[in-house]
């Protein structure tokens, strides 16, 4: 067994640093959702059939499907945040593992590993977030046989279309039409994870695929996601209860990550877009953007400063150091789970808390 495991593992790394996509053509089949993806590309087909085959003779192991009723059901999840909400939702019944599972990693950036690959081929289901903020799923899916069921968060809650989604990291060069949808999409804001109402959506349809997957186990599964989605009723009704006081005040951002809570919350983002684009994209604020933003502390035209705790620059700690300077409030926001959370809930929980309480202040 240990042996076949490491020939897969070996032959998947040649794989992944193979940097295929750039080299042979593939034929995308595989809907956002269902009951099997059946992306190919030939090369990788002979691949990952011959390790498939090693570790099928060794451990007798069989497809993502049959896993799934043959004990927990496994799921992948790009990040913890999905993880944690896949967890809530499966329980004991499901095992989840997260890619980015720790604050060092940036999903944007982010290689895969032989270990990760292999996860994703014996998943029988796979959380993605879309929107361009996790491509190294796309890139796995594609290099796999796999038949697993695939939940796009971007897609599931709405904010994004599948026809969207399906061409992510196509060029655009070819059509004016092309070059505005890419325009288009440049601008929409990834971080579905802090628009709890699209939260909401995603965890009924995580319910629904694992009823689909697991059916003796329905029950289960619906009375999690009712448990979940009451908790997360109440945190909408609580950004509600704020916008009514909150609302129309003032802040300033580093980077676009809180912004669906801070729209639910009526706060008005007064950060020129130049910068936050800048920050998010890892270049150089240009120098009369960034006075225009730090003049929003110096003029006190902002009441607090949101900004991105795992994104840290010479220009993120130029607006730390106006708003401390200036008396102005600032918070932290992550794009993944903190080590004290307590879960989801419990983050977005101290992250309401903390905008409530600079605010307030």
């Amino acid at each position: 067994m240990k042996g076949a495991e490491g020939l897969e593992l070996a032959i998947l790394t040649i794989v992944i640093n193979s940097r295929y996509r750039v080299d042979t053509p593939t034929v995308r089949l595989r809907p956002w959702i269902g009951s099997s993806v059946k992306t190919r590309t030939l090369s990788l087909t002979a691949l990952l059939g011959a390790s498939a085959l090693a570790l099928t003779a060794c451990s007798g192991t069989g497809s993502a499907s049959d896993a799934a009723t043959d004990g927990p059901v496994q799921i992948v999840a790009s990040t913890d945040v999905y993880g944690d909400l896949a967890a809530s939702v499966g329980g004991d019944l499901v095992e989840v593992t997260s890619i980015i599972d720790s604050p060092d990693k940036d999903p944007h950036e982010y290689e895969a590993t032989a270990r990760d690959q292999l996860a994703v081929s014996g998943a029988a289901l796979v959380i993605e977030n879309g929107g361009g903020y996790d491509p190294f799923i796309e890139t796995m899916l594609d290099a796999s046989d796999s038949d697993a069921s695939v939940i796009t968060a971007t897609v599931a809650a709405g904010l994004e279309d599948e026809h969207d989604h399906e061409h992510e990291g196509e060029s655009a060069d070819d059509t004016a039409d092309d070059t505005d949808a890419a325009h288009e999409h440049a601008e929409f804001n990834e971080h579905v994870w802090y628009d709890l109402a699209a939260v909401r959506d995603v965890v009924t349809v995580i319910g629904d695929q694992l009823s689909t997957i697991d059916p003796g186990h329905t029950s289960t599964y619906t009375a999690n996601v009712a448990t979940l989605n009451a908790q997360l009723d109440a945190l909408v009704e609580r950004e509600a209860s704020l916008a009514s006081t909150l609302g129309g005040r003032s802040i300033a951002i580093t980077e676009p990550v809180p912004l669906y809570m801070t729209d639910a919350l009526g706060l008005v983002n007064a950060t020129p877009e130049a910068f936050s684009e800048a920050v998010e994209e890892g270049t150089d604020v240009p120098a009369t953007t960034l006075q225009d933003t730090l003049a929003l502390f110096t003029g006190g035209r902002v009441d607090a400063l949101v900004y991105n705790e795992q994104t840290e620059s010479a220009q993120t700690d130029a607006l730390l150091d106006a708003a401390d300077a200036a008396g102005i409030p600032a918070v932290g926001v992550t794009e993944t789970l903190p080590d004290d959370a307590g879960g989801y809930v419990g983050w977005m929980t101290a992250n309401l808390d903390a905008i409530e309480g600079a605010l307030s202040s």
